[in-house]
């Protein structure tokens, strides 16, 4: 939480937010007067105790007078909220880092848990939102299940990479090069596995396990290395203790597989795997039911998830990366490649913001691009899917949505304006490309800056807007690309139209675009009216324009219900492969010397 909070702040400042924290430590002599560190006095059931936190919150409300008050959970020192009428008087945005699990392993968390449950409750009731950082950990949690309405997930974020730092003198690690160097980082305590990855790691030739951090397991792990290395053999799995930053990143840069092997639901995301990620390391994980970690890896393509306390099935996870170099290299990368995709703070930190503008709309807190961003979404008869789609835009903070009903005989357009969109309903059927073109029209009208499009049946997710948004100076279209959705038959004639047209895309098809006002303005035009689909000739007007278009890729779900308007049948596809090649026919002349 610690190295999350941190980056945060330092984003939201970056941002404009005048952010201030009240913090657990000891005041040190660089601290910049907007972070307040309370010292703690003694540890009672794992939670630190810091006698001086409430006088500490109650003066930093009255020295910052802030708009919104931030808590992040699970965290006793942030119940003084409960009691302070300076804090109740704010709005409330709950960061749900973890439950309180009700341990099995340790009874005293269980029975405390019983008399902190009614506060903790008391905070989510008086949150107006609660943000939740996986849709596992989420669906999972006890405690949020009576407040789902007003949860968001967003995904925690990592800050830009550290320089990298030289090889230490002497190497941290015993083993030669063909040793495989597993490292796993975390407070010695019960929830973290460690013991399972001592009896998967030790005494086994050619791997070696280092282990960073402190607790009160210490004792008992060095006990457990010992009874599971043979007398007549160097111990391979090491306890380091405590390092500082500079000695994790070095630990990070020079390990070759990162292990995280909790064994509760405590362990809520795993921050310290994006920080593996980071150093473009595979990693192997407890697949924890209900936990946000193994859906980090996955969602990353960055590794292997063991079954928890499966010692034999971590040794063979482990046996298969010794044996695969290049699967350690592929899934490094990766992971590395998610970090920026999925788990950027400047992400977390855009979609935190939103939270906040949900909360105190009036301070215009978070959004410079939610005030100039329209999410136009052209929809025929849509109605399964539509009103999912708006609440998703909705719980991100996304209020600014026009929907395109183009002659629906369903419901979609009263679904739509009952989730609080503006509808448009053209008297004259418009198709897909004439839809979006006038939502580009009214954004125009309208004095938005850019144009989000996105399909109504639920394809495009929400949570990737940030992605288009990071990528907004890239280019003066950023184009949300999945090629992994396309048949083969369609990769076929992407490959044809790629020829013809001279783009270097990997999804010309996309509808899942971010357009500037440049942009727009090209599109919004009478010689766009023309054109039948918003993919090819779009694009070839945007680059005769002499404005630039960029790919990033993108995550997407497969269509639920109804067919596609262009892809619906074989006349259908006929009519758009002969359309589109004498359009990329036409347009043959216009002149390209850059790859866009």
């Amino acid at each position: 939480m610690e190295v999350f909070l941190a980056d945060l702040i330092k984003a939201q400042r970056a941002a404009g937010i005048d952010a201030a924290a009240v913090v657990h430590g000891s005041p040190e002599p660089g601290d910049p007067p907007w972070l307040v560190r309370v010292p703690v006095q003694f540890q009672l059931v794992y939670a630190p105790m810091a006698l001086g936190f409430r006088t500490a919150l109650k003066n930093a409300i009255g020295r910052h007078q802030p708009e919104i008050l931030h808590l992040h959970m699970p965290n006793n020192s942030a119940l003084w909220a409960l009691t302070l009428s300076e804090a109740r008087a704010l709005p409330w945005v709950v960061h749900w880092h973890s439950d309180v699990v009700v341990s099995q392993i340790r009874i005293a968390v269980a029975l405390a848990y019983r008399l902190y449950r009614p506060f903790e409750q008391a905070v989510l009731r008086r949150a107006e939102r609660i943000i939740a950082t996986s849709t596992p950990y989420l669906e999972a949690s006890e405690p949020l299940q009576n407040w789902q309405s007003k949860c968001a997930v967003i995904p925690l974020g990592l800050g830009a990479a550290p320089l990298n730092s030289p090889a230490p003198t002497p190497t941290p690690w015993n083993g030669g090069n063909n040793t495989l160097r597993l490292l796993s980082i975390g407070r010695l305590t019960y929830y973290k596995g460690f013991e399972t990855l001592i009896q998967a790691t030790a005494g086994v030739s050619g791997v070696e396990l280092l282990i960073a951090g402190e607790g009160e397991l210490q004792s008992k792990l060095q006990m457990l290395i010992q009874a599971h290395t043979p007398p007549d053999r160097s111990a391979n799995v090491r306890l380091l203790g405590n390092v500082d930053d500079a000695e994790k990143n070095v630990l990070l840069q020079s390990c070759d597989v990162f292990c995280l092997a909790s064994r509760e639901r405590t362990e809520a995301f795993g921050m310290v795997l994006l920080e593996a990620m980071q150093h473009a390391k595979p990693c192997i994980v407890s697949d924890l039911p209900g936990s946000g970690m193994p859906w980090v890896v996955s969602k990353a393509g960055a590794g292997l998830r063991v079954p928890p306390e499966d010692v034999p099935g971590w040794q063979a996870a482990i046996e298969q990366l010794k044996n695969s170099p290049a699967l350690r290299t592929k899934w490094g990368h990766a992971g590395r490649q998610a970090l920026d995709r999925y788990f950027s703070i400047v992400a977390c930190e855009q979609q935190v913001s939103a939270q906040y503008a949900l909360v105190a709309p009036e301070t215009g807190h978070g959004s410079p691009h939610k005030k100039d961003v329209l999410i136009v979404i052209p929809a025929r008869n849509e109605a399964a899917a539509i009103g999912a789609v708006l609440q998703h835009l909705k719980a991100a903070g996304w209020n600014d949505v026009l929907v395109i009903n183009d002659q629906s005989t369903d419901d979609t357009a009263s679904i739509a304006r009952a989730a609080g969109a503006t509808v448009l309903s053209p008297v004259l059927p418009m198709g897909a490309w004439g839809g979006m073109q006038a939502g580009i029209r009214h954004a125009l009208r309208g004095g938005y800056q850019a144009v989000i499009t996105m399909d109504a049946d639920g394809q495009h997710e929400v949570q990737e807007i940030p992605t288009l948004l990071q990528a907004r100076g890239q280019a003066d279209l950023i184009v949300g690309a999945f090629p992994e959705r396309a048949s083969r038959l369609r990769q076929i004639a992407w490959r044809w139209f790629r020829q013809l047209a001279g783009f270097d895309l990997r999804d010309l098809t996309s509808g899942f675009r971010l357009y500037n006002r440049e942009v727009m303005g090209v599109l919004a035009s009478r010689e766009a009216t023309l054109l039948d689909y918003q993919d090819l000739g779009a694009l070839l007007l945007i680059r005769r324009a002499g404005l630039t278009i960029s790919e990033v890729p993108v995550s997407m779900n497969l269509r639920i219900e109804g067919k596609s308007r262009i892809f619906n049948s074989w006349f259908s596809v006929a009519k758009y492969m002969a359309a589109t090649t004498l359009l990329c026919l036409a347009k043959w002349e216009v002149p390209t010397g850059r790859r866009h």
